[in-house]
């Protein structure tokens, strides 16, 4: 069964830095789509990015492109979100996910293609 466990989330002023890390467990994970999707309160969970299991295919949402980057280490069976120049905005419970089929017709792909989901941590930007 795979375990995935998202840590790193705080609060942080504007303008601040976090990355969060999501390891993952119980599976074969190098091969395997990771996602980066957040909530925020009174809102449906987004996508925020996506990698592809060798690391070489990365995808954003518009509103954290240039801020947000998603990286992973297949060794680490860990998949990171490194967040620059926050924005209250991006106050949310940011969530990984894991997507198991090996093969896809769009990228990235949709939420509901994402098979496995941590618990959560939350991120408060301060204004």
């Amino acid at each position: 069964q795979v375990q995935l466990v998202e840590s790193g989330g705080g609060l942080v002023q504007a303008g601040g830095s976090l990355r969060l890390s999501c390891a993952a467990s119980g599976g074969t994970f190098s091969s395997k789509i990771m996602g980066w999707f957040r909530r925020a309160p009174g809102k449906e969970r987004e996508f925020v990015a996506a990698i592809s299991g060798s690391g070489g295919m990365t995808y954003y949402a518009d509103s954290v492109k240039g801020r947000f980057t998603i990286s992973r280490d297949n060794a680490k069976n860990t998949v990171y979100l490194q967040m620059n120049s926050l924005k209250p905005e991006d106050t949310a419970v940011y969530y990984c996910a894991l997507r198991s089929l090996l093969l896809f017709s769009s990228w990235p792909p949709p939420l509901r293609e994402y098979d496995y989901w941590g618990q959560g941590t939350q991120v408060t930007v301060s204004s």
